[in-house]
């Protein structure tokens, strides 16, 4: 079955799906978002983030099967400008993230996830402090905020040109078709694996966190998508010296 679809062997298969569970869990952006939305905002936030990241990078898995990776890793000018919209979004949420950091609110909207300030009624005496919140932004807000962070990223569509490849059967007759079979295996296993991450995330969430952990955690997320910002910047194609 391997061989007609033009993939190597099972042992080969098998290093894919290893090697895409440690890059899944390598932190960047996609990882980062993922956490900081899930704490932030709640698991509906988390997940809903973690689809649209799933959908952007099957965007980059379709590109790279359809040539347009290929474009991007030799033409600086296409890179460029996908790699300043991409800084441009990172900062952008990386100030929001700060200025909420820097309002009195993000410390008494309840430990981690507080965003806004409590309400004025109080919370059930079950409910966790780091609940206590307002309701989290809409289920397509949030979807298109990983979409965008994912698709606005080059770099994951030259990882999808320079990584799936060497696991196609150089005999292969239908090299394309392998692709997108590695490439659906990659964004389904990311998936997945972004939203145990939200499961997890949502454990520690419903702890009793000190309420100035919130603003720790907003300006903390907002420093590292500053630091993400740079290194997109600082990329460049692998086709310019």
């Amino acid at each position: 079955m391997l061989e007609a679809l033009g993939l190597a062997d099972a042992q080969t298969w098998l290093l894919f799906i290893g090697a895409t569970l440690v890059l899944n869990a390598t932190p960047g952006a996609d990882l980062l978002l993922t956490i900081a939305r899930t704490l932030q905002a709640g698991p509906r936030a988390g997940a809903a983030a973690a689809l649209g990241i799933g959908a952007g990078c099957a965007v980059h898995a379709l590109a790279a099967a359809g040539g347009l990776a290929a474009l991007l890793a030799v033409s600086a000018a296409v890179f460029d400008v996908l790699k300043t919209a991409g800084v441009a979004y990172l900062l952008w949420l990386a100030f929001g993230l700060l200025r909420t950091a820097w309002r009195p609110q993000a410390a008494l909207g309840g430990g981690l996830a507080g965003t806004q300030a409590a309400p004025a009624s109080t919370p059930p005496a079950s409910t966790p402090a780091a609940c206590a919140i307002a309701p989290a932004p809409r289920w397509a807000a949030e979807f298109h905020r990983g979409l965008l962070t994912n698709v606005l990223n080059p770099k994951v569509a030259l990882f999808f040109l320079a990584f799936v490849p060497q696991f196609i059967a150089p005999t292969a007759s239908a090299k394309t078709a392998a692709f997108l079979v590695l490439g659906a295996l990659f964004v389904v296993q990311g998936t997945l694996f972004l939203l145990a991450v939200v499961a997890l995330c949502t454990r520690l969430r419903a702890l009793p966190w000190p309420a100035a952990t919130g603003r720790w955690l907003h300006g903390s997320a907002g420093v590292l998508f500053g630091v993400l910002a740079w290194r997109l910047w600082t990329s460049r194609a692998p086709g310019v010296g």
